[in-house]
């Protein structure tokens, strides 16, 4: 078994690779990728008030669930939901 000798610079090229994946494995972490999205997120993606959520969500309009105290909304309801408006 021969031994390979590890130099400086090889270190820095794979940690150069290495980060360059990870961000690429990190872009794709989009809001319209996630299945489960936060109030803040829904809030954002329907241009809406708090109160207004909220009175969707009373309404029945948009399904949610709750975790603790967070309430989570399912993307591809708001997604069916932007399409229907």
């Amino acid at each position: 078994m021969a031994a390979e000798i590890i130099t400086k610079e090889d270190l820095v090229e794979f940690e150069s690779r290495l980060l360059e994946t990870i961000k690429k494995m990190m872009g794709h972490t989009t809001d319209q990728s996630r299945k489960w999205l936060r109030s803040s997120q829904v809030r954002k993606m329907l241009n809406i008030s708090p109160n207004t959520l909220t009175s969707l969500r009373v309404n029945g309009i948009i399904k949610f669930t709750r975790v603790g105290g967070i309430m989570y909304y399912n993307n591809d309801d708001i997604e069916k939901m932007l399409a229907g408006n």
